[in-house]
């Protein structure tokens, strides 16, 4: 069975090519391009077999821009669209649907843009953030399983909000039975053991960060302010079972250009990285601060307590600012977007104030997950995109690295194909890292469509046990999650 609908009753989606029609924007183009319609379907074409014991559902977001906007556009301005594939004792589903911002319901009545972009002035925008930046939240970056729901995030902090993780009805903005106010950042870590959901938010004039807590219960439980010298953008947290690890990097905000209403990012390669440990219930005053050097860091893959260290594993990137070696007159944004980053290992020493730090490989990859299950305990195996060199945002292979050896085992997905952030997915009954599988959307250029590959996490150079094809592509974008039957389960009896 195939259903399809436009996100306003009847009215077909507006997706219009970019306004300044010299410039052709790549990541409006190809693969990056957005879908017209929300389907759902269930009557599949099967490669392979889908294993019996893949429970759960997968879900992966990203920006498919509804409607032209003025100016340049960048990949953080499109509309948040989730993509799922939902799967049952050998059966799946597929479905997609926006994420009904506040933002997309405006633009949906007016039948038209009325944010630019990421690039252009916001002076005339409608309204931004809670944090004054005037910016379109499109709530289209990463995907957050918590009591029940699906949370979707945005970049540069946002309203999370609320989608159905089965339906994908969008639920809406958030506050945690009344208890939130403010923003929340893209990529709150949820601690299965306990049910705590830890965040922090920031701000284009705030010289600090807000930490807290939303706690089992789903009220937040604990906030605290962490100052910082000045306004800065971190992106992600890493969680341990008695602490998280917060952080100041070089990349920060230029202030000249906010004062102009301006939103413009600039690496300053004389200030040293600072790392923010704090007790997970703690307050800004118990911070124990670390320096290490210069780099950003987008992506954090776990981290833990060993004695009196903190060590996190994270993909630094050493030069987030490095010069694009495509011809383009988009050439700063595209040289933001291509990611070179690599394994690496911080070890923070509470006791000493010491931090030791190095690379555990010099593959370019990215957006790492491990076994959700473990998340703040001690990890062996990450699973990883390979990072194409490409002008754009690409990913073409998976990488499994095994932080014991440093050994890794591949997939790449051949020549004009490109996936998605594959997370692990526990199979029924399973009882380690690698007992599972790996699930991601791949695109196929030369076939103009998408499909949902599976692989064997234990054996992933062997290439996908099976293959589903879909009638339409998954446009490429940013984050995905997999949410077990158990999970839904539970959540289903809240």
């Amino acid at each position: 069975m195939t259903k399809a609908q436009s996100p306003a009753s009847g009215a077909p989606i507006a997706v219009a090519a970019p306004v300044d029609n010299s410039v052709e924007n790549p990541y409006l183009l190809g693969v990056f391009a957005p879908v017209e319609n929300e389907l759902t379907l269930d009557d599949l074409t099967v490669i392979g077999e889908i294993p019996k014991d893949l429970n759960g559902v997968y879900l992966r977001n990203g920006p498919n821009r509804r409607f032209a906007a003025p100016g340049r556009y960048h990949m953080f301005d499109g509309d948040g669209m989730i993509h799922a594939a939902h799967f049952e004792n050998g059966k799946v589903r597929y479905r997609n649907r926006y994420v009904r911002t506040e933002a997309f319901e405006r633009e949906t009545e007016a039948g038209r843009s009325l944010w630019t972009g990421l690039m252009e002035n916001p002076k005339d925008n409608p309204f931004g953030n809670g944090h004054g930046l005037g910016i379109k939240d499109g709530a289209n970056t990463d995907v957050i399983y918590h009591r029940g729901q699906v949370l979707a995030t945005w970049y540069l902090c946002g309203s999370p909000y609320g989608v159905d993780p089965l339906s994908l009805d969008t639920i809406g903005a958030q506050d945690f039975l009344g208890t939130f106010a403010g923003d929340m950042m893209a990529h709150p870590k949820v601690d299965e053991e306990t049910g705590e959901l830890i965040w922090f938010d920031y701000g284009p004039d705030m010289d600090y960060l807000r930490y807290g807590i939303i706690g089992a219960d789903g009220t937040q439980s604990h906030v605290t302010q962490v100052d910082l010298p000045g306004p800065r953008l971190p992106h992600d947290i890493a969680i341990t079972e008695n602490y998280s690890v917060l952080m100041d990097l070089p990349l920060v905000q230029d202030q000249d250009a906010r004062r102009a209403g301006k939103y413009r990012i600039f690496y300053d390669r004389e200030l040293q990285s600072r790392f923010a440990v704090i007790p997970r219930h703690g307050t800004g005053q118990d911070v124990k601060w670390f320096e290490a050097k210069p780099c950003y860091i987008y992506h954090v893959v776990n981290s833990w307590e060993e004695g009196d260290e903190i060590i996190m594993d994270a993909c630094r990137v050493k030069n987030p600012q490095h010069q694009s070696t495509f011809e383009h007159p988009l050439s700063n944004m595209l040289a933001y977007m291509r990611l070179d980053a690599q394994l690496y290992r911080y070890k923070f020493n509470l006791r000493t104030g010491k931090t030791t730090e190095y690379a555990l490989d010099d593959a370019n990859i990215e957006f790492p997950s491990i076994d959700s299950r473990i998340m703040g305990r001690s990890h062996r195996y990450s699973y990883n995109m390979s990072l194409g060199n490409e002008p754009t945002l690409l990913f073409d292979g998976l990488v499994r690295f095994d932080s014991l050896t440093g050994n890794k085992e591949e997939h790449k997905f051949g020549k004009g194909r490109w996936g998605a952030e594959a997370p692990f997915a526990a199979r029924d009954g399973s009882t380690s890292e690698t007992d599972g599988y790996l699930v991601c959307f791949v695109n196929d250029e030369a076939e103009d469509r998408g499909e949902i590959d599976i692989f064997d996490a234990e054996n992933l150079a062997d290439g996908p046990i099976a293959r589903v094809l879909l009638p339409q592509r998954v446009p490429s974008g940013f984050h995905a999650t997999w949410i077990r039957s158990d999970q839904l389960a539970e959540g289903a009896g809240r």
